[in-house]
């Protein structure tokens, strides 16, 4: 896995996500909101979870809770820990890093991240 890329949004705009040899429209940018998710559903059957922080950076996780199996992250809190954004779910809590999908909380867990970019 390589560590996504992710450029900073303005406010009007398309989150695109890397797919295969091209970018996959996801949504308006006009939808996120810093320090909150939306789920997206890919053409592919997966869900994603993508957040916004307050400097305007963009992300996108895999919307599943690997410790549950719910599809939940996107309904998660947003904060960081030293410097690092993350998304802690909201059923158990677990914080996964936003930028490379570790849990925070054991790093044995990770989560599939997506490279985006606002167009």
């Amino acid at each position: 896995m390589t560590t996504p890329t992710m450029e900073t949004a303005r406010d009007t705009g398309t989150i695109q996500l890397a797919a295969g040899d091209g970018w996959l429209p996801v949504c308006d940018r006009a939808l996120l909101t810093p320090g909150r998710g939306v789920a997206a559903l890919l053409p592919d059957g997966r869900q994603v979870a993508l957040f916004m922080d307050r400097a305007g950076r963009a992300y996108a996780i895999d919307n599943r809770d690997p410790f549950t199996g719910a599809y939940v992250l996107s309904r998660g809190l947003v904060g960081s820990d030293g410097g690092r954004p993350f998304v802690a779910s909201p059923l158990l809590k677990q914080r996964f890093d936003l930028a490379t999908g570790v849990c925070l909380d054991d790093d044995e867990v990770t989560v599939p991240v997506f490279e985006v970019r606002a167009d």
